[in-house]
C-alpha cells in the first residue's frame, strides 16, 4: 500500500510538469524569487552553489532555477557512490521502464557528498522533469519540487526554437554550468550573431546580462567558428589569472579569459589543443596528483583522457589546421575508465562516473 501510494503521488507531481514551450518572450531577464512550486519546462545541466543551493538549467524555458535543498550536512565518514543499474532503480522509483528514463546530467553536492540527478521520465516533447537525489547508502528519492525555496532568473538572449535543423538551438541554450567565485557561468547558444555565448550571472540572482559570445579557431574543420556552442568548460587558473578551459565538438581546447567575460562582448578564443574529430567531449574534472595538474575529459568517442595541464601558458595558439589528428596539450588514455556518459568531480581523489551498458553510477579513484 505504502509503496503504490508513492507511486500515485509521484504520478500526479509528474502530471503537473508543464509540456514544452519552445519560443519564450525576450522582456528583460528579472529574478523571480518565492516559496513554492519549481516550474520547469526542461532540466539539462545541475551545478550546485553554497549552502546547498542547487542550480538547474532549463534550456527549454529559457531560464535557471536555484533551488534550496536545505541539504547542507556533511557524511558522518568517507562518502563514496555505487549504484549498479541504477537506470532500472531510477524507473522503478518513477513508475516506469528503464527505457523511458534518460538522465540528463549528475553533479555532486560537496557538503554532504549526495548526488543529483536531471531525469526526463518519458521520451519526446511531453517528456516530464524530474530531480533525483543518490544518499551515499545508495538510496535513491524525488527531490519536492513544491512549495520549497527557489529563485528564477531567465534569459534574454537565449535562441528560438527551430525544428528545421538537425538540433533544435534551443534545447542548447544551456549545455554546461559551473559556480564561481559568486557567479554562475553557463555556456550554450544564443539568439546573438555570434550564437556561441559563456554568460555570467551574479548570484543571488537579480537579473542575467547579455553573454560574451565567442569566437574560435576550429583545427579539425580548418576554419574560424562562432556557431557551435561549448560543451563543457572548467574554471582554470593560469599564471595567476583565472580563465574557463572550453571544449569544442571535434574537439578544441580553448582558454578564455574570464575578465573578457563582459555583457554583449566578442570575444575571440585560443585554442591550445585538438583532441581529435568526430568526438563530443561530455564532461571535465580538473585535479592534482603527486605534484602535477591535469584534467579528466570523458568523450562520446574518444574515450577517456587524461590531460597534462601544467603550464598552460607555454602552449601556442593552434590557429590553422593540424597535420595530424592532435595538437597541443598532451594527454594519455584512461582505457579503465570506459562507456561514459557524466563525469563530475566527487572529493580530490575521486570522480563521479555515470556509465553506459551497463548504468552504473560510481566514484572512481582519479588516475
Amino acid at each position: 500500500m505504502r509503496r503504490s501510494a508513492l507511486l500515485v503521488g509521484i504520478a500526479v507531481a509528474l502530471c503537473l510538469v508543464p509540456t514544452m514551450v519552445l519560443n519564450a518572450a525576450r522582456e528583460a531577464p528579472v529574478a523571480e524569487s518565492s516559496v513554492g512550486k519549481v516550474q520547469l519546462l526542461s532540466a539539462s545541466q545541475l551545478a550546485f552553489g553554497p549552502n546547498g543551493v542547487l542550480f538547474v538549467g532549463d534550456s527549454v524555458g529559457g531560464s535557471i532555477v536555484a533551488i534550496d535543498t536545505g541539504d547542507t550536512k556533511a557524511p558522518a565518514s568517507a562518502a563514496s557512490i555505487d549504484i549498479q543499474g541504477v537506470d532500472q532503480k531510477v524507473a522503478a522509483l518513477l513508475g516506469t521502464s528503464a527505457d523511458q528514463v534518460l538522465i540528463n546530467d549528475v553533479t555532486v553536492n560537496p557538503a554532504s557528498k549526495n548526488v543529483y540527478l536531471s531525469v526526463s521520465r518519458g521520451r519526446g516533447p511531453d517528456a516530464a522533469t524530474v530531480i533525483i537525489r543518490a544518499d551515499n547508502a545508495g538510496q535513491l528519492s524525488v527531490v519536492p519540487l513544491e512549495n520549497v525555496a527557489h529563485t528564477t532568473v531567465s534569459l534574454s538572449d537565449a535562441p528560438q526554437s527551430n525544428t528545421s535543423g538537425r538540433q533544435n538551438p534551443r534545447t542548447q541554450t544551456i549545455t554546461d554550468m559551473q559556480y564561481v567565485n559568486g557567479n554562475l557561468m553557463v555556456a550554450g547558444l544564443s539568439n546573438e550573431e555570434w550564437s556561441s555565448a559563456l554568460r555570467s550571472i551574479p548570484y543571488p540572482f537579480k537579473q542575467a546580462e547579455r553573454g560574451t559570445t565567442l569566437q574560435i579557431w576550429h583545427a579539425s574543420h580548418g576554419q574560424y567558428e562562432t556557431a557551435a556552442p561549448v560543451r563543457t568548460f572548467v574554471p582554470y587558473t593560469i599564471q595567476g589569472q583565472p580563465y574557463i578551459l572550453a571544449a569544442y565538438t571535434c574537439t578544441p581546447l580553448v582558454k578564455i579569459p574570464v575578465s573578457d567575460l563582459k555583457p554583449g562582448a566578442k570575444v575571440k578564443g585560443v585554442t591550445i589543443a585538438d583532441l581529435g574529430s568526430g568526438n563530443q567531449p561530455l564532461d571535465m574534472v580538473p585535479y592534482a596528483k603527486d605534484g602535477h595538474n591535469y584534467i579528466l575529459v570523458a568523450n562520446s568517442s574518444h574515450g577517456t583522457m587524461k590531460l597534462k595541464s601544467d603550464n598552460l601558458e607555454s602552449y601556442k595558439a593552434i590557429e590553422s589546421p593540424t597535420v595530424v589528428d592532435v595538437a597541443g596539450v598532451p594527454f594519455d588514455r584512461i582505457p579503465a575508465i570506459k562507456n561514459v556518459k557524466h563525469l563530475a568531480s566527487f572529493d580530490a581523489s575521486h570522480a563521479l562516473v555515470l556509465t553506459s551498458a551497463p548504468a552504473n553510477l560510481q566514484t572512481v579513484a582519479l588516475p
